[in-house]
């Protein structure tokens, strides 16, 4: 279950009532389509649900279906109240394995629409980046890793907040997706 926001308008870095060290804490682990029915409105933050279900739908036409994403951003935090605005993307960061058989440097070179941020923003209002499951571990591979987590463990002015993670695996897509019609069915939920 994905905490509510605190009073910051922030995901908390840390369940709410629990020691520290608790493993239940951000990123905290949710279903997809509860992913949905928490943030779904209003319609700009529809849109970008939108946009990140057909950028996992692409992933997965390529054979991509096994890891996990981290979901952050504006888009986790309660935004239109901070800065007056609704969010423009959600920040995901893809920890995936390469399907077997695949050619990386070929897929990636064919399909880099789908591994280079600025072309998955315009496309799927989707900040996103790769990160390859499945390689020896390296000193590089620790770096970024360490990086990503200490960027989206806290805004830019310092303060802790929490992100979400999502498995990789498409059978909670169309769950999701029949969720975020209904809401937008029905004009948002409340």
């Amino acid at each position: 279950m994905i905490p509510d926001w605190n009073i910051l308008g922030l995901l908390p870095p840390i369940r709410p009532g629990l020691p520290g060290n608790n493993a239940d804490r951000s990123p905290y682990v949710a279903n997809l389509h509860q992913v949905v029915e928490r943030f779904a409105t209003p319609p700009e933050r529809t849109a970008i649900l939108s946009g990140l279900l057909g950028y996992r739908h692409e992933l997965h036409q390529l054979g991509i279906v096994a890891g996990f994403q981290w979901l952050d951003g504006s888009f986790m935090e309660q935004v239109e109240v901070l800065d007056s605005r609704a969010p423009r993307d959600v920040d995901v960061i893809t920890f995936f394995s390469w399907p077997a058989g695949i050619d990386q440097q070929a897929m990636a070179a064919k399909h880099k629409r789908l591994f280079m941020s600025q072309q998955t923003k315009a496309l799927f209002k989707v900040d996103g980046y790769p990160c390859i499951l499945g390689e020896s571990m390296e000193g590089r591979h620790v770096r970024q890793i360490a990086y990503w987590y200490s960027m989206w463990s806290h805004k830019r002015s310092g303060t802790w907040k929490g992100f979400v993670q999502v498995d990789l695996s498409p059978q909670e897509d169309a769950q999701a997706q029949k969720v975020l019609d209904l809401i937008a069915k029905e004009g948002g939920l409340s």
